[in-house]
């Protein structure tokens, strides 16, 4: 179960904003599971995608409607491991806004600290015409 708060009472997106994603490490996002390693414990792809989850809620309630986030870069140094049974609380906070281009501050935590920090970058995107170009590129 994943679990998503976004903290900020601001009816205009600013920098300094956060948002958080929770999930339990369990069979199903372990490194042996996901084929990123051999070993049951939180795997960073998995980490990667609940950092992507706080962005994402994050940006939602203020997108138009029609438009969506789409993640064009990540960039994490998974410093810890994290065994079965134990709680990820992953958090994005807002750094920049460039137009259409989003910037976070990205990291991860368990009951004992820090397990992953790094960057995180999406763009706004017409969610139409997004994935027509996507399926149209693919028709050649």
């Amino acid at each position: 179960m994943i679990i998503v708060n976004v903290m900020n009472d601001n009816d205009v997106l600013t920098p300094g904003m956060t948002a958080q994603a929770s999930a339990e490490v369990n069979d199903s996002n372990t490194a042996l599971t996901m084929g990123s390693g051999s070993l049951e414990v939180f795997a960073t792809p998995a980490a990667a995608a609940l950092l992507e989850k706080a962005a994402c809620k994050l940006l939602e309630p203020y997108l138009d409607e029609g438009m969506t986030t789409v993640g064009t870069k990540i960039y994490i140094d998974h410093v810890s491991a994290t065994p079965k049974g134990s709680v990820i609380t992953a958090t994005a906070k807002l750094m920049e806004i460039d137009g259409r281009r989003y910037t976070f501050s990205v990291w991860a935590e368990d009951e004992n600290g820090e397990i992953v920090r790094g960057t995180h970058e999406r763009f706004a995107v017409k969610s139409d015409r997004f994935m027509e170009k996507t399926i149209s590129s693919h028709k050649k």
